[in-house]
C-alpha cells in the first residue's frame, strides 16, 4: 500500500480538477489497475491477469476512483474465509497526479460499506517503514470509532530477496459507519 510520501490524503481547495467517483473494478480494468500501480511506484506489482481477477472476483469490496475517464486509485479488499467479521485490505494505491485529494480515505470507507453488516474489523498489512499507510489506517480507524491493534503477520524472511520489511498485521476494530456518513450500511 503506498500513499504519498508525506502521508497527505487531505483535499486541496480550489483545485479544479472532475468529480472524483467510486466504482466496483470490473475485469476489463485488470490492464488499468496493472499501469497504475507500475505509476505508483511502491505497491508490489502484480500481474493484469491478477488485476482481472480482482475485478471479476472481489468486486464487491473493491473499488476503483477515477477522476472523470481516468482511473486514480483503488482498493482490493475481500472478506477474510478463516475470519467472517473481518474485510482483509490488500493494496491501496493512489495516482501521483491525485494524491492530497481524499482518494485513499474514500477507498477504504467505500470498501468498509461494501463489506457484509457482520464485518466489523479490518484487516491489512504495514511494514514499519510504510509511516503514510500507518497513518492512513489509523485514520480509517478514528473514522470508524475503532481501536487499532498488532499482531504478526508475515516475517521478512518469507520474501524472495532478502529486500523486505515485516508486515505486521493491523487489527481495526469493532468499526462502525462513520459519524459523518448519513447512510447505514447494510
Amino acid at each position: 500500500m503506498d500513499l504519498s510520501p508525506s502521508g497527505s490524503d487531505a483535499a486541496q481547495p480550489g483545485a479544479h480538477r472532475a468529480p472524483l467517483t467510486l466504482r466496483p473494478p470490473a475485469a476489463a480494468d485488470g490492464a488499468s489497475l496493472h499501469a497504475l500501480v507500475r505509476r505508483v511506484g511502491t505497491l508490489d506489482l502484480n500481474s493484469a491477469y491478477a488485476y482481472m481477477l480482482l475485478g471479476r472476483f472481489f468486486s464487491r469490496t473493491s473499488r476503483v476512483a477515477c477522476l472523470g475517464d481516468q482511473v486514480v486509485g483503488f482498493v482490493s479488499a475481500f472478506e477474510a474465509p478463516d475470519e467472517p467479521n473481518a474485510l482483509f485490505v490488500w493494496q491501496v494505491g493512489v495516482d501521483p497526479s491525485a494524491r492530497g485529494l481524499g482518494v485513499a480515505s474514500s477507498l477504504l470507507d467505500a470498501a468498509f460499506a461494501a463489506s457484509r453488516p457482520e464485518v466489523d474489523t479490518l484487516l491489512t498489512t504495514v511494514s514499519p517503514s510504510n509511516l503514510a499507510s500507518d497513518r492512513l489506517f489509523r485514520a480509517f480507524a478514528r473514522r470508524h470509532g475503532a481501536e487499532v491493534a498488532l499482531r504478526p503477520g508475515f516475517a521478512a524472511s518469507w520474501f524472495p530477496g532478502g529486500a523486505h520489511e515485516d508486515e505486521p498485521f493491523l487489527v481495526i476494530g469493532p468499526l462502525r459507519p462513520p459519524v459523518t456518513d448519513p447512510e447505514r450500511r447494510g
